[in-house]
């Protein structure tokens, strides 16, 4: 398939309702993941930026689908709730949708409350030690396959998590190093442990059976990565000072 045949069916498969209906997960956790409400009540994050790029290309609006997590994102994958996402990836979701290119890469770890006496994993893996993850998340199931003792308690948002560990309601708070590290400044005396139990790579993705749509994106994020577009997201959404990881 080639010329205007090709490039109508590329459009009817990437963006079916003429919109391109991006998926983000909203939080106040920052990073390159995350989106967040701006004060005009739109959207800002790294994936905001990239999806309105994608939808330039084609000459269609962009529409926002907000979730609270990635892993609502995936349970809506099958719904036909949205035609691109930007999203940790792991070996469940790649049975539920199809990824390209990473753009970024982080080292999960856990943050302790203020005041606790865990300084390792060692310590943290113990009984009675309760750890928050976020529901259906890579680094949950990450977690969960780290700690054989410690109980790991899911919940629905960064922000309800936030205050569970600041009134010292759980002892600790799987996610990427980069975003504890800004947490741990937020809640003064908790402490982001120095080891890593994973790493988290991030990628483009849209749901099962669209070839066309998948090679698109794959294209899409390749150039991103290479022209400065993914560079010039990071740096407009607070990350100037963060390094692109691909691999």
């Amino acid at each position: 398939m080639a010329g205007p045949a090709y490039a109508d069916a590329l459009k009817d498969e990437i963006a079916p309702t003429g919109k391109l209906r991006v998926a983000i997960a909203v939080s106040t956790a920052g990073g390159a993941f995350w989106s967040n409400k701006n004060e005009a009540e739109g959207y800002a994050g790294v994936p905001v930026d990239l999806g309105r790029e994608m939808a330039a290309q084609f000459g269609i609006p962009v529409e926002y689908v907000a979730y609270q997590n990635s892993g609502q994102i995936t349970d809506a994958a099958a719904k036909d709730a949205w035609d691109v996402t930007f999203l940790p990836q792991d070996a469940v979701r790649m049975t539920r949708m199809r990824f390209g290119p990473i753009y970024q890469v982080t080292d999960a770890t856990y943050i302790v409350k203020a005041g606790s006496p865990v300084t390792n994993f060692q310590t943290l893996d113990r009984p009675g030690i309760k750890v928050a993850v976020e529901y259906n998340t890579t680094t949950m199931r990450g977690a969960i396959a780290h700690l054989k003792n410690a109980k790991v308690i899911e919940y629905q948002n960064f922000d309800e998590v936030f205050t569970l560990l600041k009134n010292g309601e759980i002892d600790a708070f799987a996610l990427s190093r980069d975003q504890l590290n800004d947490m741990a400044k937020k809640i003064p005396g908790t402490r982001v442990l120095d080891e890593t139990f994973k790493q988290t790579v991030t990628a483009v993705a849209v749901p099962l059976d669209r070839p066309l749509a998948l090679a698109f994106v794959t294209r899409f994020m390749t150039d991103a990565i290479s022209n400065g577009m993914l560079r010039k997201a990071f740096d407009n959404n607070g990350l100037k000072d963060t390094p692109i990881r691909v691999k």
